[in-house]
């Protein structure tokens, strides 16, 4: 049996200090989890490759995501939208990886091969799962300006808060 894991993804870019930061929320099997991060030196395209490989590793490895799942990306971000469309192609062999950031791009297709992906291209709208996670990624982005790369999980307790989610998962 499929099930639908549903992925919240939200990105923040710096130009003036060429820094990105990067957050995630995942509901899987009736579980919550998030995480967040950033770089420093990161151009935006690759600051949303990052945030797209970390939400579906992160949709790989909890309990309730199994291959065969369909995974819903739910983003604001164009650049995140025209990495699901290229990962279309590749899975059916019409495109191949671009040269650069190959190897998160190895990441992206190892997580995604066997899933159905499907994007829900959002508008940012207070109180919900998006300005969440876009809230979290403008934190990744400052913490990474500050202290350099790093990556870490979203609290339970903030996580508990995040209004708009699906009934199931609450």
């Amino acid at each position: 049996m499929t099930t639908s894991v549903n992925l919240w993804i939200g990105c923040a870019y710096q130009p003036a200090f060429r820094t990105g930061g990067w957050a995630h929320v995942c509901v899987a099997g009736g579980q919550v989890t998030g995480a967040a991060g950033g770089d420093r030196r990161i151009s935006t395209l690759r600051a949303s490759l990052a945030a797209l490989t970390a939400a579906l590793r992160a949709a790989s490895s909890t309990g309730g995501a199994k291959p065969g799942d369909s995974l819903v990306i739910h983003t604001t971000d164009v650049e995140i939208a025209g990495f699901v469309q290229r990962l279309s192609s590749l899975a059916a062999g019409t495109a191949s990886p671009p040269q650069d950031d190959l190897d998160l791009w190895a990441q992206l297709q190892a997580a995604a091969t066997g899933r159905r992906l499907t994007l829900v291209k959002l508008r940012p709208e207070p109180q919900s799962p998006q300005a969440f996670v876009a809230a979290w990624a403008e934190l990744g982005c400052d913490k990474a300006k500050a202290a350099g790369p790093f990556t870490a999980a979203i609290p339970k307790t903030n996580l508990a808060k995040i209004a708009g989610l699906p009934a199931e998962s609450v």
